[in-house]
């Protein structure tokens, strides 16, 4: 049997094993926080001029009642079809998702940053018939849309909810200063028309959530595992509900429902802030800002000035960019009660001066988006350990396995593995994978961890190639690709390093050939079919690569060089680049 030392380390307010859920899906838990706190404002969206624009509990579920009712009754959706969104932190995000969801459709979160190339991938790899799109981006649609099998376009602007002048005012920046407008050339639909004919359209269907329940499929969250190929998590409402309740239970009385004002800067497409942001504060009756991008930090100065923020999450690079700004550490947040930190390790310093600064505590989480995504948690009220990843959550079982499957003792290292109700069911429409990452019911994370005689988990190494840049998964396979089809690349080998504002930043070494292109010129290329964060920092021309009997090249021995910065005897020339 698995020895769990971490039963005994739980905070004395919080039960081991999750409590009987009475939520059959996320819609009913949705509904259930729509009523509870209806008066209260639910979201607060805050421009980094201090614009904003808010909408209540009952808002957010009168109007995702409107959304769900146009794609099933407008659209013409059907229940477990794919909807792509792709649309930064914004009052629309949760009238769209929670729309998604009360259809008995399938959210499938796209991040606003790829490039065509990446959401045709993701668009077709899914299956999506409609695409809710911020304004903003929408000049990519051309390129996309023919190679997908999307046939329904929903814009969003930015402003949606606003009071008519701050919205205005907000537009005329955007086209006259910014000019981050371009015109939109495609067959769409304004959210506003989508929801006044949502509207016209409620009642007239059966019950769209007819046979929906804890296994059927709610989101699919992409990834790229272990191979760099973004594959679908499958997520089912079981998965989300089940985390939420997890983290809310984890958290204890140190959650006040209906009291609570949480800094929302991580993207709510990306797991993390899915999951405890957007579904678990809103659970709690909390008061969600909003902040559509952290960059550069000043942008959060008028959200901690004008709200009486009490929680934040946030990755380490985040953390630490606030700690290196004037106007945060002269005057930190009054009504700060605890921070959470994932996506990334948080570093021991940072968490020790976040601390001294605020007076109140940061704990580090661990998990991933096939895990929903939390699987430990340190405790908070002293009893949580730096440097570690918390003990598991509620209701789950972690253990660290050596090559044979069995349990390796304690302060010994081993492959991190799980089982709980939050671990997804496999990978979209790729069995082999899902076999491969899904043994006996336990979920192989890739990691290597180690386990103290406490029960408290360190992740040590990874197993998986994967580089984590502020927080987002880079794939070397995915940046190799691109760079190797450049004339003039004969080999090339992508690792990740260690730095100091992102945690990481990409590298790329290449053997050349004749005519070999610039530093310049791979950064150009990476950067027109990459996102911004997977683009390569620095790049060297080296005489050869590393590589195994087989021939496979060996990253590890690439990052030993990098880390060491005994690159002389393989660089033949290079140069760090901004």
């Amino acid at each position: 049997m698995t020895q769990r030392p971490w039963m005994s380390h739980y905070a004395d307010d919080v039960e081991p094993d999750l409590a009987e859920i009475p939520f059959a899906h996320l819609p009913a838990m949705i509904r259930h926080s729509g009523s509870a706190y209806s008066g209260t404002i639910a979201f607060t969206q805050c421009m980094p001029n201090g614009m904003n624009g808010s909408l209540t509990y009952a808002q957010v579920d009168a109007l995702s009642d409107e959304f769900a009712a146009y794609l099933r009754e407008v659209v013409g959706l059907e229940q477990g079809d794919r909807v792509a969104v792709q649309m930064p932190n914004c009052l629309a995000y949760p009238v769209v998702a929670f729309g998604i969801m009360k259809a008995g459709c399938v959210l499938v979160n796209t991040n606003p940053l790829y490039t065509p190339t990446e959401m045709v991938h993701q668009f077709s790899d899914s299956g999506a018939k409609a695409l809710v799109v911020i304004d903003m981006f929408a000049d990519r649609l051309p390129e996309v849309l023919p190679a997908t099998g999307i046939e329904t376009v929903v814009t969003v602007r930015i402003t949606e909810f606003f009071p008519p002048v701050v919205a205005g005012v907000i537009r005329m920046v955007q086209k006259v200063w910014n000019r981050s407008l371009p015109p939109i050339t495609v067959p769409h639909t304004s959210l506003q028309s989508a929801l006044a004919r949502g509207k016209q359209s409620l009642g007239k269907g059966a019950s769209y959530l007819e046979g929906v329940s804890a296994d059927t499929l709610a989101a699919l969250q992409y990834t790229g595992g272990t191979t760099g190929v973004a594959k679908g998590a499958m997520l089912t409402h079981g998965n989300l509900v089940s985390n939420t309740m997890q983290m809310m239970q984890m958290l204890g009385t140190h959650i006040r429902p209906g009291k609570e004002i949480v800094l929302t800067a991580l993207p709510l497409y990306h797991i993390f802030a899915f999951t405890v942001n957007l579904v678990g504060f809103f659970h709690k009756g909390a008061r969600n800002i909003l902040v559509p991008s952290p960059r550069p930090p000043s942008n959060l100065k008028r959200a901690f000035e004008n709200y009486k923020i009490t929680w934040t999450t946030g990755v380490n690079t985040l953390f630490n960019a606030l700690l290196n700004e004037r106007w945060f550490v002269e005057s930190p947040p009054k009504h700060l009660v605890a921070s959470a930190a994932g996506g990334m390790s948080l570093h021991e310093s940072v968490a020790q001066e976040w601390r001294r600064v605020t007076g109140t505590p940061i704990v580090e989480g661990y998990g991933l988006t096939e895990t929903s995504p939390c699987l430990t948690f340190n405790p908070l009220g002293g009893a949580g350990k730096d440097g570690t990843i918390g003990i598991p959550v509620p209701s789950t079982v972690v253990r660290c396995i050596d090559e044979n499957g069995a349990d390796v003792a304690p302060g010994e290292p081993g492959e991190l593995v799980a089982m709980g109700p939050q671990i997804m069911p496999g990978y979209w429409q790729r069995p082999a994978d899902s076999e491969a990452t899904m043994i006996d019911g336990w979920f192989r994370t890739g990691d290597i961890a180690q386990m103290d005689a406490d029960g408290y988990f360190t992740i040590v190494d990874r197993k998986k190639d994967m580089v984590i840049v502020s927080g987002f998964n880079v794939y070397p396979n995915e940046v190799e690709e691109r760079i190797a089809s450049l004339p003039g690349v004969l080999e090339v080998g992508v690792i990740g390093l260690p730095d100091a504002k992102t945690g990481e930043a990409v590298r790329a070494y290449i053997v050349p050939t004749q005519n070999p292109p610039t530093e310049e010129q791979v950064i150009a290329h990476c950067r027109e079919t990459l996102a911004a964060y997977k683009v390569p920092k620095s790049v060297r021309f080296v005489d050869e690569l590393p590589k195994s009997p087989i021939g496979k090249i060996l990253r590890r021995e690439l990052r030993a060089i990098g880390v060491t910065s005994s690159t002389a005897s393989i660089e033949t020339q290079g140069r760090e680049l901004s």
